[in-house]
């Protein structure tokens, strides 16, 4: 398995910075923090879950005790810093994108949905990773902001795009006003995928040789960060304004939880969470 060795250097140069807060890890982009946004990836250190042991696992119930994850997200929100209401949902791999109307709906509430978006100020949305790719994206004319979970079926179905055109329903958000900060997620280093999943990109996308690393017969390493990175240009987004975190879940599980890794040598795995709000 690769190991990627990535210097705070490197993660300044492509606009991101630890944050460190009574043990809790996390990442941050500078430009969408400039910009008046909190923002954090979460990583798994800092915590109370056996995972093997001090996890910061987010959610992930079934392998894991209920009374460790709240006291996780404790942990995580005190390590982002003020006073906000969180907001997640049920994550099925879709495109229905929920749009949180005030505070008090805010909470995981048995929402099916792979984003969330709102324009509410102290108000936290937040997705559930553990490979696959989180965006956060924050409109700097009317402070909106959203979070996305685009694992390979979300990324074919163009999660992202359906997020940006429901956010200008909703807010009149127009991509060129957009920062976005697409988080560590198994990258194209490590995560391979089969046949299937090739031609369903070349069926959507037509020529996809720019996204992949062939490795065998009928198999290939992808980029969905680039994938992610090329729809939200072609709606609109800035190239200037899309930041990437070189750093992948595959590799580094000393920093983050990899659903294809774990899984496979370990029986479960926890989940990490990316979070935006407005200040303001």
């Amino acid at each position: 398995m690769p190991t990627e060795t990535i210097t705070d250097d490197a993660l300044c140069a492509a606009g991101f910075r630890w944050h460190t807060r009574d043990g809790v890890k996390i990442l941050v982009c500078d430009a969408v923090e400039r910009a008046g946004f909190v923002n954090a990836f979460s990583t798994r250190l800092g915590g109370v879950s056996p995972m093997p042991h001090g996890a910061l696992n987010l959610a992930g119930f079934n392998d894991d005790k209920a009374e460790n994850i709240l006291e996780n997200r404790r942990r995580f929100l005190h390590a982002v810093g003020g006073d906000w209401m969180l907001a997640t949902c049920w994550q099925v791999h879709g495109t229905d994108i929920r749009i949180v109307e005030n505070s008090g709906a805010a909470a995981e509430d048995g929402h099916r949905c792979d984003a969330l978006a709102t324009d509410v100020p102290h108000v936290l949305v937040g997705v559930k990773t553990a490979d696959c790719v989180p965006i956060l994206l924050a409109d700097q004319r009317t402070k909106a902001v959203a979070a996305i979970h685009a694992g390979w079926r979300g990324t074919l179905r163009r999660i992202v795009a359906h997020t940006l055109r429901r956010m200008n329903q909703a807010f009149g958000t127009r991509p060129s006003d957009v920062l976005a900060a697409i988080g560590p997620a198994a990258s194209v280093c490590c995560y391979e995928v089969g046949p299937e999943v090739i031609a369903a990109f070349e069926n959507e996308f037509g020529s996809v040789e720019r996204l992949l690393q062939r490795t065998a017969q009928g198999r290939a390493r992808i980029d969905l960060q680039l994938a992610n990175a090329e729809q939200m240009m072609a709606e609109g987004v800035r190239a200037d304004r899309i930041y990437a975190a070189p750093l992948c879940t595959i590799c580094r599980t000393d920093l983050f939880f990899s659903y294809r890794r774990e899984k496979k040598e370990l029986g479960r795995t926890g989940r990490l969470m990316a979070v935006i709000g407005r200040r303001l």
